[in-house]
């Protein structure tokens, strides 16, 4: 076979030729550019994902358009909540319709709720119309796969359950020039009883570090001045190297990228976040004053059931140290209501970590059964409309905690992010401090990528208006 001796990157980029001669053709005898759409469903990873689905179509020949009427549409999908495979299925359903026009359209499914076998067979039996459906675990094949549907001009299925497997140096087309993501790690160890992603996600597995400085210095001099790290568990990176790092070491070593202006990460999980992490919060101004630190439950009860490996009191304990290493740190979380045994004492536990910790949002959850995962088979399932009061007495201490602790910089200058021209109000730019907080203030497009310093002239519960300090 022609591709035998080459590495798996020079594989793809052969096929990616390969399918770009066919776009080509395509486009001559149609007299028309060939389009294609990527629709991303989930988490950040599932947006990075996108982000090099899209930079191989791209070199492939497909022009980007954003319509489910392009010539390929991506599914990217997310399976953490059952409601979110219901979606894709109509969509599924309504594209059927829109293919019967342009039957030479490919619909290709991709993501967390391909690595479910039973999804896969429904696929296979009522959704005849998709082209190609593959998994988490070998996106980079996404050129083979295409090439695989022109050439044998069928349904193309091909999902791994696992992989040890990392290929660099594919194409990624970003969707912010000035920020980006970075997977520093793929998949999960944790098996929370209520999460399916361990198991569509697969095992743990860190990227070198001398890969992913490559990665981020490539971007830096491409124009970006802020990273996300991203990993299931970011604070367990390293165990799988055969010269193990921590997190806080590769930290340390990003930070010293010249050109690099802000580092976020996420997601922490609370039982491996380190002192030597807190430390280097603390000691890299690079770093952002923000931290994600999922809390799921304040009831160290519903905290065992949920295999979650910490107690309330480790929660609150990790916090006064954040808290003592970095004054200013703004804090972020998700918190589930409703879970199978919750008690209201077990709800008012919960309440009670919001109070003392003073969070500047809360993702907030209505527990939902997900098949295929310990929680839901699990007795003393709650009540609806005990649920739906606890979630709605949540909402409302969280929003009146979070309006308070947000103002805190009011009157301040602070160094703002500008990410776009505002879509309300073409006049202003918006941007967002260090703690992510988001700050609207008089500016025009030439802004955008560049970080300016802000007057915060008054705070709108969970924004900020504000002055450029250059125009004063």
């Amino acid at each position: 076979m022609l591709t035998e001796h080459l590495t798996e990157a020079e594989r793809q980029y052969y096929y990616m030729e390969q399918c770009h001669q066919w776009v080509t053709r395509q486009e001559e005898k149609l007299g028309r550019p060939l389009t294609a759409s990527v629709i991303t469903f989930g988490c950040q990873m599932n947006a990075r994902d996108s982000e090099k689905l899209t930079g191989i179509l791209e070199k492939i020949g497909y022009t980007m358009i954003d319509s489910e009427k392009a010539d390929f549409v991506i599914y990217n999908t997310c399976t953490v909540r059952e409601n979110a495979n219901m979606r894709v299925y109509g969509r599924l359903g309504q594209m059927k319709q829109i293919k019967k026009k342009n039957p030479g359209m490919f619909i290709a499914l991709c993501g967390c709720m391909m690595q479910e076998p039973e999804v896969v067979e429904k696929l296979k039996k009522s959704y005849r119309h998709v082209d190609l459906i593959f998994g988490t675990h070998n996106i980079f094949k996404f050129a083979e796969l295409v090439y695989r549907r022109i050439t044998e001009g069928r349904m193309v299925i091909d999902i791994w359950k696992d992989t040890d497997q990392i290929v660099e140096d594919l194409p990624n087309e970003r969707k912010y020039p000035f920020k980006t993501g970075i997977n520093i790690m793929f998949g999960c160890n944790n098996f929370c009883s209520y999460c399916i992603v361990p198991y569509v996600r697969g095992r743990e597995r860190s990227r070198q570090p001398e890969d992913i400085i490559r990665e981020i210095e490539k971007a830096v001099a491409d124009g970006v001045v802020e990273v996300m790290l991203l990993g299931q568990n970011v604070n367990s990176y390293g165990k799988t190297l055969e010269q193990p790092l921590s997190f806080a070491q590769l930290l340390r070593r990003i930070c010293r990228i010249d050109g690099l202006e802000r580092v976020r990460f996420m997601t922490s999980h609370p039982k491996d976040l380190s002192d030597e992490l807190i430390q280097v919060m603390a000691e890299e101004p690079k770093i952002c004053r923000h931290l994600h630190l999922p809390l799921q439950s304040g009831s160290s009860d519903i905290l065992k059931k949920m295999n979650r490996r910490y107690t309330k009191e480790d929660y609150l304990k990790l916090v006064d140290k954040l808290r003592r290493a970095c004054p200013d740190i703004s804090l972020t979380t998700d918190i589930i209501v409703g879970f199978p045994g919750e008690t209201e004492e077990d709800f008012l536990e919960t309440l009670d970590v919001v109070e003392k910790v003073g969070y500047d949002s809360a993702y907030t959850f209505i527990y939902s059964k997900r098949t295929g995962t310990p929680a839901a088979v699990m007795e003393d399932q709650v009540p609806e409309d005990v649920v739906k009061d606890r979630f709605n007495r949540l909402l409302e201490r969280v929003q009146t905690i979070a309006a308070k602790v947000c103002s805190r910089h009011e009157g301040t200058v602070q160094d703002v992010l500008v990410e776009e021209v505002n879509h309300q109000d073409p006049s202003l730019v918006t941007g967002k401090m260090s703690n992510n907080i988001v700050v609207h203030f008089k500016g025009d497009a030439s802004l955008i990528g560049k970080i300016v310093p802000v007057h915060l002239t008054s705070c709108k519960n969970f924004y900020y208006m504000g002055e450029s300090v250059k125009n004063n």
